[in-house]
């Protein structure tokens, strides 16, 4: 336990502690500006009243740690639950969060059947392997922010509007990790247990099955992590050109045409966490997969 909280505890909450002193500290020269607007002309004001000042304004240029807090407190009711009873789940934070984490999770299931298949394709296929490859390195150099409203407005005369196209969008950030991961996995068992296959009469499908894929499960989580991440960036993005109405990209917009910068924060950490709690879950069911396969970490699994 104490070793446990040693390597693991300690030195976040040190990265932590150290990271909102600088936070604290940052803002006063930041949010200063708009105190001595407000001050009378000629005035002096002492550090102590500055520092106060500039930690508690209502539209700071830098919001602070409590002030955010109190916002997503504020923001995060469950009255979205009770939709007949109450009229306020939509400014909830937790519905909107609600309403990205669907689209995230919609991109990254397309993300990862499409970066499977890629792989696939492009470990069997040595035409695709030099026709298919190259094009999935390119597509990332785009930027997201250009893509999002043609992938909009090619999607609207077909039917598709609301969840799909902002899940194609989140798809496409996410299968670009997964198809580099898969594809380096698949290509990491050892040619001596390949040959070994061979000399039991082990058809493709077996030696894929039986040798394959457990061999690229150890490259394939770390890549679903951050394909998962990039998913959350992509359902954030694509909220902010298809005009929604709700998730936390539209938030927002919003907040910033009022410039109201600290609910615009709460959602940004909204975000985060949900970011966190996604990774940590995925990480959970790697190490469980690992403890299954017999290896104590991913690291020692493809070693």
């Amino acid at each position: 336990m104490i070793r446990w909280l040693s390597h693991s505890v300690v030195p976040v909450a040190t990265i932590l502690v150290t990271f909102v002193v600088i936070w604290y500290a940052a803002a006063i020269p930041m949010n200063s500006a708009r105190t001595y607007m407000m001050a009378p002309d000629d005035a002096e004001i002492p550090f102590s009243e500055l520092v106060a000042a500039t930690w508690s304004q209502k539209k700071p240029q830098l919001p602070l740690p409590h002030q955010i807090v109190a916002e997503v407190k504020k923001q995060a009711t469950f009255s979205w639950i009770w939709k007949e009873k109450r009229r306020g789940y939509k400014r909830s934070l937790i519905y909107h969060t609600w309403v990205t984490l669907s689209s995230t999770l919609l991109g990254f299931a397309l993300g990862l059947v499409l970066g499977v298949s890629l792989s696939l394709a492009i470990v069997y296929s040595r035409v695709m392997d030099f026709s298919v490859m190259p094009w999935v390195i390119t597509s990332q150099t785009i930027p997201i922010i250009a893509i999002a409203p043609m992938i909009i407005v090619l999607m609207a005369p077909l039917g598709f509007t609301g969840l799909m196209p902002k899940g194609v969008i989140s798809m496409y950030l996410s299968y670009c990790p997964i198809v580099i991961g898969m594809t380096k996995g698949l290509r990491s068992s050892e040619p001596i247990l390949e040959d070994q296959m061979k000399t039991w009469s082990a058809t493709a499908f077996q030696t894929f099955w039986l040798l394959r894929l457990p061999s690229a499960l150890p490259f394939l989580f770390p890549a679903m992590k951050i394909g998962l991440a990039a998913a959350l960036v992509g359902a954030v993005v694509a909220e902010l050109p298809s005009g929604a109405r709700a998730g936390l990209g539209a938030r927002l917009l919003v907040f910033s045409y009022r410039s109201e910068t600290i609910p615009m924060w709460a959602n940004l950490i909204a975000a985060a966490i949900l970011a966190g709690l996604l990774v940590v879950s995925f990480s959970l069911l790697e190490r469980a997969l690992n403890r299954r396969l017999g290896f104590r970490n991913a690291a020692e699994a493809s070693s």
